[in-house]
Parts: C-alpha cells; sequence; structure tokens
C-alpha cells in the first residue's frame, strides 16, 4: 500500500483525546491503516496567535485510498469530532491536513501534495521527523528541515 503522511492538531478542549479520536477513526477507515504516530507536541500557535497552544503530532499510514478518497476520509472525521467552519489559522477542536500520499502530486482547489506549507511549519516537521526522518522534500530529508526550523515545541509524555 502507498504510504501517507498526515498532520493532526488541536486546541480546543481535550485536545490529546481529540487526537487520538481521529487516529482511531482514521484507523477504521476500509483502505487505511495508522502504522505510525510521533509523539504529542504541544506548539504556540501559528498564523493567528492570540489563541490557545495546539497539541499536534502526526502519523503514517498505508492506504489504497485515492488522495481526493483520503481527504474526503479525514475531513468527515473531522466534521464528526465537532469541527465547524470558522477563522483560517484559528481555533479548532480537530485538524487533519494531508501532507503526502505516495509519490502523488497534486494542484486543484481541495487539494495540494505534497502539502505547501508544511516545510515551513515546526509543529509539522519535528513530529515528522520521528516517524519520517530520512524522507525527502524537494530534496531535503524531513530530520534535516526539522533540525532547521525555528522549533519551540514541547514534547509530552
Amino acid at each position: 500500500m502507498p504510504e501517507a503522511a498526515l498532520a493532526l492538531g488541536s486546541n480546543l478542549g481535550d485536545s490529546a483525546w481529540m487526537i487520538r479520536q481521529a487516529l482511531e477513526r482514521l484507523g477504521q477507515v476500509e483502505g487505511v491503516e495508522v502504522t505510525r504516530v510521533s509523539s504529542f507536541y504541544r506548539t504556540p500557535p501559528w498564523g493567528v496567535t492570540d489563541q490557545p497552544d495546539f497539541i499536534n503530532a502526526c502519523a503514517l499510514l498505508g492506504t489504497r485510498l485515492s488522495p481526493e478518497s483520503l481527504l474526503l476520509a479525514a475531513k468527515s472525521i473531522e466534521r464528526d469530532l465537532g469541527r465547524r467552519p470558522g477563522q483560517r489559522w484559528g481555533p479548532r477542536v480537530i485538524d487533519i491536513d494531508l501532507l503526502w500520499v505516495g509519490e502523488e502530486i497534486r494542484d486543484t482547489e481541495t487539494l495540494t501534495l505534497p502539502h505547501k506549507h508544511m516545510t515551513e511549519r515546526a509543529f509539522v516537521l519535528v513530529p515528522l521527523a520521528e516517524i519520517a526522518p530520512d524522507v525527502l522534500i524537494e530534496g531535503v530529508s524531513v530530520l534535516e528541515r526539522a533540525r532547521l526550523c525555528d522549533a519551540r515545541l514541547e514534547k509530552l509524555a
């Protein structure tokens, strides 16, 4: 099965529980197997900074779904867990971003693969480096990118 990577985050309610619920539900999707999950990290907000800290994690999946179908499954899980449309980069009960699916490249109105902002975000790169350190993004390993970023993250037990 092709490998996919996801970034998950939450800063409303019991954020760690919410991420665990999202991962559990992803694992119940036909054609999806959660294979690795990073540690959870407390991270300062990005974009809109006047909001609570986030809890962030990354996960690797094996999937037989198309990127579009995997995105639809992730968005359905977000809705089921209580996510509602709101402020861009604002607070949220759950956020699931699709980072990559195998070697797929997409640039549509609803999906860009690989995720166009993942190399700018320590809250993605640091947890991702735990579970996929050798994956290359534009010729540079995830681990090296994580070492170069401004990582103000607190790893949680």
